[in-house]
């Protein structure tokens, strides 16, 4: 399988005390953090293009823009979503929007590119 414009992805999320600012240290709050928010998106991201990359792939992040337009409170049912826009070699690149109970309550653009995993794996731990 290809992966190409128009595949989605969702995943889904309930929002708990650990994923508020205040215990994830992005804020002194206790609504849905935003890193949580970016953490789902990615992940929509990734299951949206999942079935289509060889056992040895995988993708990493390189880039985002969002804004996080509205305050979840802890209790509340959180969904993010991504569709792929654009595919250009191995960059992928994909629309992303999280949900609330009472809607939208962020947007943007996030970037991944698709790589070898082991080998990915190997240049990473040179560093070491």
């Amino acid at each position: 399988m290809e992966i190409t414009v128009g595949m989605k992805g969702t995943v889904y999320n309930t929002v708990e005390k650990e994923d508020t600012a205040r215990e994830v240290g992005s804020g002194d709050l206790l609504v849905f953090a935003t890193p949580c928010m970016v953490a789902m998106m990615e992940g929509a991201a990734c299951a949206a293009i999942e079935e289509a990359l060889k056992e040895t792939q995988t993708t990493v992040g390189v880039g985002l823009s969002i804004e996080h337009t509205a305050a979840t409170p802890v209790g509340l049912d959180v969904r993010a979503e991504a569709e792929v826009t654009a595919v250009e070699g191995k960059k992928i690149t994909f629309q992303v929007v999280a949900y609330d109970e009472a809607g939208e309550i962020g947007k943007g653009t996030h970037v991944r590119v698709l790589v070898d995993s082991q080998r990915f794996l190997d240049k990473v731990y040179q560093k070491v």
